[in-house]
C-alpha cells in the first residue's frame, strides 16, 4: 500500500514537471504565461465541425457565466490546437471565435484569475510531444457516430490524460482498456443519433427549454467579444438555431457541462485523480500492447496480418 502511495506521488511529480516544462515552452516559443497549478485541457485535432470544437467552446461560455454569478471553480487552462482546410470557412470561424473567446477572458480582471483559453499555432508532431506530457484532460468529444478510430486520444491517454468523451472511435477502446470509471462519459449514442435523425431533431427546442442554453447562445449572438462588432459571431449560433445544429451541439450541451462538473469536482481529490491517471497508463500500455501482439510475428506469440 506504501508502495502505491509513493508511486502516485511520484506519477503526480512528474505530470506537475511536464506541465512546468510546457509552461516554460510556450513562454519561450509563443510569449503566452500559463499557470502551471490550473487544469491542462487539451482539444489538439483537426479543425472540423463533427469533432466539435464548438461545443468546448460553448462551454466556456457557460463557465464565464457561472464565475461572474459568483460560482467558485478551478483555474483552468483550455488548450486548442489543429488546422483547418483552406476553403472550410465555418471551421475558421471557430477558429476566431476562439482566439477571440480567449482575448476576452484575458481582459477580464475577474474571469482571467480562473479562466485561460490559448490557440495553439501550426499543430504538428513536434508541437504534440510538448503537449501529450503536459496534458491532464483530454477533450475526444466528436458525435457519436462519426469519428473514425484514430490514435491520437490514445496518446493522450497513455500519457496520463484523463478522456472527457463520447462513444465515438477509438474512444470505445480506450474507455474498455482503462476501465469504465476512469473516462468521463457523456452525450448521446449512435442509436439515439440514428433516431433523431430518422424522427427529427429540433435545436430550438433545447434552446427554449434550458436556461443555461439559452445564455450561452445569446452571448454567442448579441456579444461583441471585444471586436467592436455586436453579433461578430452570431454565424455560428445561425447555425445551430436556425440551420440544423447537424452534430446536435445543443443536445449534448447540457450532458457536457454535467461531466465536466465531475472533472472539476475528481480533479479536487489528488488521490482518486492520480489513481486514474495511473490506469489510463496501464490500461493503454496493456491495449497497445496486444494490438501490436496481433500485428507482429513471433515477439508477443501473434501472427503478422
Amino acid at each position: 500500500m506504501q508502495r502505491d502511495q509513493s508511486f502516485l506521488e511520484e506519477l503526480a511529480e512528474v505530470k506537475a514537471a511536464n506541465k512546468q516544462d510546457f509552461a516554460l515552452y510556450c513562454k519561450k516559443t509563443m510569449d503566452i504565461t500559463l499557470n502551471p497549478d490550473s487544469i491542462f485541457d487539451f482539444q489538439a485535432k483537426r479543425m472540423h465541425e463533427y469533432k466539435r470544437q464548438l461545443l468546448n467552446a460553448l462551454h466556456i461560455v457557460h463557465l464565464m457565466h457561472e464565475i461572474w454569478e459568483g460560482a467558485s471553480i478551478h483555474p483552468h487552462t483550455f488548450f486548442f490546437a489543429g488546422k483547418a482546410a483552406p476553403g472550410y470557412a465555418i471551421a475558421k470561424e471557430i477558429i476566431s471565435f476562439i482566439s477571440a473567446l480567449g482575448e476576452y477572458i484575458e481582459k477580464d480582471e475577474l474571469l482571467s484569475k480562473t479562466l485561460k483559453v490559448v490557440f495553439l499555432p501550426n499543430y504538428r508532431v513536434s508541437l504534440a510531444e510538448q503537449i501529450m506530457p503536459a496534458a491532464e484532460v483530454s477533450q475526444q468529444i466528436s458525435l457519436a457516430g462519426t469519428e473514425a478510430s484514430g490514435t491520437g486520444n490514445m496518446k493522450f491517454s497513455m500519457n496520463g490524460a484523463l478522456t472527457v468523451g463520447t462513444l465515438d472511435g477509438a474512444n470505445i477502446e480506450i474507455r474498455d482498456a482503462v476501465g469504465a470509471e476512469n473516462f468521463f462519459l457523456f452525450g448521446l449514442k449512435t442509436p439515439e443519433v440514428e433516431a433523431f435523425k430518422q424522427s427529427g431533431y429540433e435545436a430550438l427546442a433545447y434552446y427554449h427549454n434550458d436556461a443555461r442554453i439559452q445564455r450561452v447562445i445569446n452571448f454567442v449572438q448579441y456579444s461583441d467579444l471585444g471586436t467592436g462588432l455586436p453579433g461578430r459571431y452570431k454565424a455560428l449560433a445561425e447555425l445551430l438555431l436556425r440551420h440544423g445544429d447537424q452534430y446536435f451541439l445543443l443536445a449534448d450541451l447540457a450532458d457536457y457541462i454535467r461531466v465536466m462538473q465531475d472533472i472539476e469536482h475528481s480533479y479536487q481529490d489528488p488521490q482518486l485523480w492520480n489513481q486514474m491517471s495511473a490506469a489510463n497508463i496501464a490500461g493503454m500500455a496493456f491495449s497497445l500492447q496486444m494490438r501490436r501482439s496481433r500485428t507482429m510475428p513471433g515477439r508477443f506469440g501473434g501472427s503478422k496480418r
